[in-house]
């Protein structure tokens, strides 16, 4: 009886396993089917000139560039009433195994190959970081938490809370799920509140003090829902999305006061250039959500800038601007190692602790095995995706991260039992700048965060690995890990020790949480900024000393907004859109 039963769920796991490989097998079939606007850049026929006054010629709406976590909410939402186009540097997520699959997280971060959903840099501070390069932007790469900014946030950056508290549940409805508590995150939890961090709120979306469970991207199955699917949400008859087509500049009229944004300038996947152009009409927009990393390079590249900058490269200025590129910040991530002696389910981020001192704690655990990749991994914080924290940033070198994989695919996967404990300073003092390297548009600029250049910023460090010290030390937590409870310096050593001595050593001075924090610093790819608004865009968005361009992405912020910023980025994207519409045609959008 009970065989029977349990039959009809067999069958079911049967069906979405089954789906899943044809899905991924005949993809192009599939996303075809449900998103027929998607096309490679190269079946793109060119506009010839600014004017769009000959018929045949198509122009649009809206441009957009940048399909990612803000571009296709927005892309979405715009097309339920104007024509859009939407230009992606990268390919499509749903045939890649490696975006879609929660156990692959750490593959799609370690393939640096051209093709890669993923691009590494390193900030000139030697830390190795990612920006996304696909469809559907950094929702295809990160770690999947979803949670909403908290109420001052909203209040700070001038945004209607009545819109707002509308646009989170349209990206909720379609695309969040709530985890399936992993051991490992369970007994974090329990750690948390036992040590302080109250009260226990559940799962709850909302950015409220105490410990909590967030939202996530993936499903039950471990399926990763990325902003890709938002784009089944457009008037399909009315948006163009063209993947693999990297805009290089922004084409301007500079015949009146105010340069006039008219088009954008292309590559295909082929190379051949091609250019698009706005309608006539004055209300048209090039919005730019390239990210905090690609929307200040590209308006540089577009001739939008300092003015000392542009001369530098021979780039034609449009409109000097010293602002563009400045305040670029990153939240300092750090980590303690917790070793285990049984296997622990792979988790990434799903509890999370949100204190009052200035700290977010958070969690990962498990391990992953691949016959296509890495051997081991330690999830969030694997040596494979160039983290290596146990490096001082500076030797974080290509030739380090190579040696250590190369080492380490030999190695029994019994060596990476446990999992970290993390901590992340919430809106970090310290800031940088991103300068322009070259004028190709494919190479990565120059960036620098200045992590733990403020003081304050590195006191909350030694606050924060004090909190996650404690956690681990718990009652709760010791009893989960089935261990003794360790002291401080053994967790430091642990964590610098953590990829079991086959990287080069640095000598750490454990005793010192200052140094701790200095030398292992790592990120967890929140970065922002280099667009602030009142310096680059106003309050709606526009940029400053131009007309028909628009910024929408995390590079107009000045904080991360709430623990993980993702979740008010695709709000953002709708938030914007609806916006626009609204502005545009009243009470007869459809929004």
């Amino acid at each position: 009886m009970a065989a029977f039963v349990g039959a009809p769920k067999l069958f079911i796991c049967l069906l979405f396993w089954l789906n899943t490989l044809s899905s991924l097998q005949g993809a192009t079939d599939f996303y075809e089917f449900r998103y027929p606007f998607i096309k490679r850049a190269s079946s793109f026929l060119s506009s010839s000139s600014f004017s769009s006054s000959n018929t045949d010629e198509v122009s649009y709406d809206y441009i957009i560039v940048g399909g990612g976590t803000a571009g296709c909410p927005l892309a979405a939402t715009l097309s339920r009433n104007f024509s859009v186009l939407v230009l992606e540097r990268g390919g499509v997520p749903f045939s890649n195994a490696n975006v879609s699959f929660l156990s692959n997280f750490h593959i799609a971060l370690a393939d640096t190959s051209p093709t890669s959903a993923s691009q590494p840099f390193v900030s000139t501070d030697g830390v190795i970081n990612a920006r996304a390069r696909v469809l559907g932007g950094g929702t295809c790469i990160n770690a999947g938490f979803y949670t909403r900014a908290n109420s001052d946030f909203i209040k700070r950056v001038k945004w209607n809370a009545r819109l707002v508290n509308e646009s989170y549940p349209w990206v909720e409805r379609q695309i969040i799920h709530q985890p399936k508590l992993a051991q490992w995150q369970d007994a974090f939890k329990d750690g948390l509140v036992d040590v302080g961090v109250s009260p226990y709120n559940g799962f709850t979306y909302d950015h409220v003090y105490g410990t909590k469970i967030g939202g996530t991207i993936f499903d039950r199955f471990g399926r990763r829902h990325t902003a890709a699917e938002l784009l089944a949400s457009a008037n399909p008859k009315m948006l163009t999305v063209l993947v693999y087509a990297t805009v290089q500049r922004v084409l301007f009229d500079k015949t009146g006061k105010r340069p006039k944004a008219m088009g954008v300038m292309f590559k295909d996947e082929n190379g051949n250039q091609h250019q698009a152009f706005l309608t006539n009409d004055r209300r048209s927009e090039v919005i730019l959500s390239c990210g905090a990393i690609g929307t200040p390079q590209l308006l540089m590249l577009s001739g939008v800038g300092p003015k000392a900058e542009l001369e530098r490269l021979n780039i034609s200025m449009v409109l000097h601007n010293e602002f563009v590129g400045k305040g670029m910040a990153d939240n300092p991530m750090n980590s303690v190692f917790v070793p285990m002696t049984r296997p622990v389910e792979q988790s990434l981020i799903q509890t999370v602790g949100i204190t009052k001192m200035g700290v977010y704690i958070e969690a990962s655990s498990g391990f992953g095995q691949s016959q296509d990749s890495i051997r081991c991994h330690h999830g969030i914080l694997s040596a494979e995706i160039g983290q290596l924290s146990t490096l001082p940033p500076k030797q974080r070198t290509t030739e380090a991260i190579e040696a250590f994989i190369k080492r380490k695919k030999g190695i029994p996967h019994e060596a990476f039992k446990g999992g970290f404990i993390l901590e992340k300073i919430a809106m970090p003092l310290s800031t940088g700048h991103l300068n322009l390297v070259n004028t190709n548009v494919d190479d990565n600029p120059s960036v620098t965060f200045n992590y733990f250049g403020h003081p304050r910023d590195l006191q909350r460090c030694v606050n924060g690995i004090r909190m996650a010290a404690k956690v681990i030390q718990s009652d709760r937590f010791t009893n989960f890990a089935k261990c003794d409870k360790p002291t401080m310096e053994k967790l430091l050593n642990m964590s610098v020790r953590a990829n079991i001595n086959l990287i080069p050593k640095h000598t750490n001075d454990t005793k010192s949480l200052e140094q701790f924090c200095k030398d292992t610093v790592i990120t967890i790819w929140h970065y922002h900024g280099g667009c602030h608004v009142g310096k680059v865009v106003n309050h709606d968005h526009k940029v400053l000393g131009t007309r028909r361009l628009r910024i929408i992405d995390g590079s107009t912020f000045s904080e991360s907004p709430g623990t993980n910023p993702q979740g008010t980025v695709l709000m953002m994207g709708r938030y914007m859109g609806v916006k626009i519409l609204r502005r545009r045609l009243g009470k007869v959008a459809h929004v």
